[in-house]
């Protein structure tokens, strides 16, 4: 077959170019061009291996392949993929297929996992340092100061609980690398503050630290955490002023090209910081942490902070739930810590890798105490406890969760009214003509959360839904698309303008026109004309995916009507824990049933190149 005659499995209809072909196809048609003579099989697991990255997983597991057939229709009878034996040998024959280390298109590996070659370089340069900074000794620390230090900015007792917090502390000041999880309420901030206020009260000069998240939403309200927990700090003013309180995102941080996958700090040109820390660090796909990294001089200090329970990133990678994947303290980190804080850590289970002694799990929740359902209910879903979850959901003992067992087709009507009422106070102040401030806290008490972004139950159709509604009630013209109070969540960033991928704006009336505004970092307010915005969706309606990082007094989060493979544990966690006071959750016991039992994990090599096995 030559190069301009596709195979028919790389073919849209009768096109024999690649032209307009999905990316998978295109860049499968693109290695037939670049070797005519290629074999299908290696053609196809490249096809294979480039849709795979566009769900999120890293690599392919070629056992789960082999032997089956792809993309049969009404045109073409698909590709039948040989067994896993005879597929390794033919890869391992082509001119495309490198093994690791060497420079070819696409890597094979020796568990028979192929990789784009650029994600192959991402996750071993990321493993290859977070082991290195793991096992790198520190210089001698005063352990007799930092006691002190610790008891002082941890003197609240803990009746009857270990104080992970403290010890999460001591560890962060005795590694330069270290990760703080914790679900919602678990005081990951305050515990960051408390680290940062004992590293600087152990130098003769302010350090150099900064704070960064990947969405600037999530940075915005780390931003607000901060403030509030270093004003409590039980700290000299020097010392609490030398902490900063300015977040930003990553993207800002590295200093982001536009159109370009380069970034203007990197192993040439690193950060100049002391202290690194990343919250949100569950959303950091796999190609923006090895650049962090990568960007990171031997001597900084990295904490990142977030919850392994979330949902990953975006993009390809699960990176914050690999690094997390395994557990255990060394003896001589337990002997540390003890020092450090006088407490002593039980159990003497070692440690699979140096990473062991990095991973710290805070477990006390001071936001959902025993009276919260929602505490209860992220409990039972993390548990995969579907049996409890309903037993808890139907005894409806707990005010804060509230659950409708029924479909969206047979709640249609008073949903949309729901809605309505969900977002009554921030429609009444759009009315009165309300600054932008009062207006932008009014929209976030509510939202609805979606686990779909296309079709009826998704947050395409639940904004085209209301948009009806307040149509027809006359809130707004039958062709207006833009009017006061049209939400808006950017989804392409636009570094011009400073307008990122998850922002929120609201529209309000300004004189003769209308403006949308948008909450910087700093609490101060920028607006744009309509015109002026990159892409765009309405948002009075979200995907659980776009929530990350937020957090609302109220959410409805629904469920479609059907299960759906995006529908997963981390995903219905991540959904009701966005809400402080309430959540009310809409969808049949099918499908949260299923929706509890899934846990499907992206394919990677981290975890294995981090902990073994």
């Amino acid at each position: 077959m030559t190069s301009d005659q596709p195979a028919p499995w790389l073919q849209t209809g009768s096109s024999t170019t690649s032209k307009g072909l999905p990316l998978a196809k295109w860049f499968a048609a693109y290695l037939r061009h670049f070797e005519p003579t290629a074999d299908e099989a290696v053609v196809g697991a490249a096809r294979l291996v480039s849709e795979a990255v566009a769900e999120g997983h890293i690599c392919i597991d070629l056992a789960h392949y082999a032997g089956a057939r792809y993309w049969p229709d009404e045109k073409c009878s698909g590709l039948n993929m040989p067994d896993l034996v005879g597929w390794v040998a033919r890869l391992r024959q082509s001119p495309l297929i490198g093994r690791p280390g060497e420079y070819k298109p696409l890597i094979l590996n020796e568990r028979n996992q192929l990789y784009l070659a650029r994600y192959w370089q991402y996750e071993k340069g990321l493993a290859d340092n977070l082991l290195q900074r793991a096992a790198e000794p520190l210089p001698a620390i005063d352990g007799g100061g930092l006691r002190r230090i610790l008891d002082r900015l941890f003197d609240t007792p803990h009746a009857g609980r270990v104080d992970w917090q403290k010890i999460a502390a001591a560890a962060a000041v005795l590694k330069r690398f270290c990760v703080i999880s914790g679900g919602p309420g678990t005081g990951k901030t305050a515990t960051v503050m408390r680290v940062l206020a004992a590293f600087q009260s152990q130098q003769s000069a302010p350090l150099r630290i900064a704070l960064a998240a990947p969405t600037g939403k999530a940075a915005m309200r780390m931003q607000e955490t901060v403030r509030k927990a270093k004003a409590g700090l039980p700290i000299e003013r020097a010392i609490r002023e030398a902490i900063p309180e300015n977040a930003g995102t990553l993207h800002r941080l590295l200093g982001s090209r536009p159109d370009s996958i380069y970034l203007r700090h990197d192993r040439h040109n690193p950060l100049p910081v002391d202290v690194l820390v990343v919250d949100e660090a569950s959303m950091v796909d796999l190609a923006l942490m090895a650049k962090l990294i990568d960007a990171l001089s031997s001597r900084t200090r990295l904490i990142l902070v977030g919850d392994k329970n979330q949902l990953a990133s975006v993009e390809a990678g699960a990176v914050f739930a690999d690094i997390c994947a395994g557990r255990g303290y060394s003896a001589a980190f337990r002997q540390e810590i003890a020092r450090a804080t006088g407490i002593e850590l039980s159990g003497t289970e070692a440690p699979a890798s140096p990473l062991g002694d990095s991973i710290l799990l805070l477990q006390h929740s001071f936001r959902f105490d025993t009276a919260s359902g929602i505490g209860q209910l992220a409990r039972l879903i993390n548990q995969g406890e579907s049996v409890k979850a309903f037993r808890l959901l139907e005894s409806e003992r707990f005010g804060d969760v509230v659950w409708q067992n029924r479909s969206f087709a047979s709640t249609k009507a008073p949903f949309a009214k729901r809605i309505e009422c969900g977002y009554a106070g921030y429609f009444a102040a759009v009315r009165k003509g309300a600054g932008a401030a009062e207006a932008l806290c009014l929209f976030n008490h509510f939202r609805v959360l979606t686990a779909l972004r296309a079709g009826e139950t998704g947050a395409e159709g639940v904004n085209r839904l209301l948009e009806e509604r307040l149509r027809e009630n006359g809130s707004i013209g039958y062709r207006a698309q833009w009017y006061p109070g049209r939400p808006v969540v950017i989804t392409r960033n636009d570094y011009t303008q400073c307008l990122f991928n998850g922002d929120i704006g609201i529209t309000l009336q300004h004189g003769n026109e209308l403006r949308v505004y948008f909450e910087d970092t700093d609490g101060h307010t920028r607006s744009f004309t309509p015109e002026r915005l990159p892409e765009h969706e309405t948002a009075y309606a979200m995907s659980v995916h776009k929530s990350q990082g937020s957090e609302f007094d109220e959410i409805v989060l629904l469920l479609p009507d059907q299960p759906s493979p995006v529908l997963s544990r981390s995903l219905l966690y991540t959904g009701i824990t966005r809400a402080r006071r309430l959540v009310e959750i809409i969808g049949p016991q099918a499908v949260l049933e299923e929706t509890i039992k899934r846990m499907p994990r992206r394919h990677s090599g981290l975890r294995e190149r981090l902990w073994g096995g």
